[in-house]
């Protein structure tokens, strides 16, 4: 079975053309690996790794926090076009992180604020492996001084951090041979 690998991250703001094309370079590490990229049915950074992805010819599952695809397009304003199959949980944003989390084997945080910072929580106490692309910003370039200073190693969660997308991809999945 294919591995599925999450990409976590700021959806909101402006991103960087920098950043963009990092997460972009993330989701089409996911798919040369032959995995499938798994995110948040959103737009933004997970959105560019997914794009990234699909240029690679992977395999994007989007997870919604919409119940179906007119609250997704109509309220959330989320596109469709970057995943081959979208989950639509209708639990809203917490209860689709929980979702997305659970449904992957491991875990990417590409910058992020309140949401990646709660998609990390539900991986860190699940002990899903978490790679943090270093210097895009937000919540993943927090997250190896959280876990040292405040987590202090709890629950012996893997987490990799790295600045190259194609070297943290593979760093992660060497985790889970």
């Amino acid at each position: 079975m294919k591995l599925k690998i999450g990409v976590m991250g700021g959806a909101g703001g402006n991103h960087s053309e920098e950043n963009l094309a990092k997460a972009k370079a993330v989701g089409k590490a996911i798919a040369e690996k032959g995995c499938i990229l798994m995110y948040g049915a959103t737009i933004g950074l997970p959105l560019a790794a997914a794009q990234g992805a699909k240029e690679a010819n992977g395999f994007v599952v989007g997870v919604s926090p919409a119940s179906n695809e007119q609250e997704h397009l109509e309220r959330h304003h989320f596109p469709v076009e970057a995943c081959d199959a979208i989950i639509f949980t209708g639990f809203g944003y917490p209860g689709r992180n929980v979702v997305l989390v659970r449904s992957c084997d491991a875990i990417i945080l590409v910058g992020g604020r309140i949401g990646t910072m709660s998609e990390f929580a539900v991986a860190y106490a699940e002990q899903r492996p978490i790679g943090i692309l270093q210097g895009s910003g937000g919540f993943a370039d927090q997250v190896e001084r959280l876990e040292r200073e405040v987590l202090k190693g709890e629950k012996q969660t893997p987490i990799i951090a790295e600045s190259d997308p194609k070297n943290l991809v593979e760093k992660l999945l060497a985790l889970k041979k």
